[in-house]
């Protein structure tokens, strides 16, 4: 699939693998919706996009940490934007981002899983019509290796909290919601698929763990881009991919009934129940 003429958001693209995601499609004509908290770094970004004059890009700020901003984001999407080809959530926040204790976010959630993987779910729903209107289209979740399975009596970890834990869950919930949309949007024309892109990139979220990088955003790019983009995989939905081979997910990815709570609870959490 050729980005020329067709649009894609990529949330936190303002930064890491990202910013690297947003910069490829663009340069390759596509009209890439950028996100971010910073504007600053946003207007850099799209100063070195119009410098390759092939594609365009727009900046959308939000804080992920709130799902009122996140419905703002939404809406000024679907205002301004007549079609949605592929949507990557790729925004989150790492185990010791901010620090490894517990916090919370606007709405009371762990912030967690509030950045990591309910922000994405509720984008991602809110968008639904205008994706589905557009297909055929892709949803990519930017998930990751590290996965812990959902303790659905202590969601939120207010027992015993670590970061890690916290961190690994989010990811974890990003492909349980891959597999259990990718069933709902069957016969649509939108595959949603997710990755791990590559393990510990050159980024800010691998830097502030105090892990030395030992794979390149260029690497984790190109990840993320082969499921936005190739042809071999259209049609192909609900996968979790390490890198760019098809795998295996935590056990509980699998598990209907565990998806079928975290669906419950994530309508809940999202106000859409």
């Amino acid at each position: 699939m050729s980005p020329d003429g067709k649009t894609f958001l990529v949330t936190g693209s303002t930064d890491g693998v990202g910013r690297q995601v947003a910069l490829e499609l663009a340069a390759a004509g596509g009209t890439v919706l950028l996100h971010g908290r910073n504007r600053e770094r946003a207007e850099h970004l799209i100063r070195e996009i119009r410098k390759h004059g092939n594609g365009k890009a727009v900046f959308y700020p939000a804080d992920l940490a709130s799902l009122q901003q996140v419905r703002e984001l939404a809406a000024a999407v679907r205002r301004n934007h007549e079609r949605l080809d592929v949507l990557v959530n790729n925004a989150g926040i790492g185990s010791r981002s901010g620090g490894s204790q517990r916090r919370i976010s606007a709405d009371g959630h762990e912030l967690r899983f509030a950045v990591n993987y309910l922000a994405g779910f509720l984008l991602t729903r809110l968008l639904l019509p205008l994706i589905v209107a557009t297909a055929p289209a892709r949803i990519v979740n930017v998930a990751s290796a590290g996965q812990s399975p959902l303790d659905f009596d202590d969601v939120m970890l207010t027992r015993g909290y670590d970061g890690g834990r916290a961190y690994t869950q989010s990811k974890l919930a990003q492909v349980m919601f891959t597999c259990d949309l990718a069933r709902e949007l069957e016969g649509t024309g939108v595959t949603v698929n997710c990755l791990h892109p590559a393990t510990y990139m050159d980024t800010t979220m691998v830097r502030e763990s105090g892990v030395s990088p030992i794979s390149t955003v260029k690497e984790g790019a190109d990840a993320i881009l082969n499921l936005a983009l190739s042809d071999d995989l259209a049609g192909r939905t609900g996968l979790y991919f390490d890198r760019q081979r098809v795998s295996r997910a935590n056990a509980q990815a699998y598990d209907e009934t565990a998806r079928r709570k975290l669906r419950a609870l994530s309508l809940e959490l999202a106000g859409l129940s």
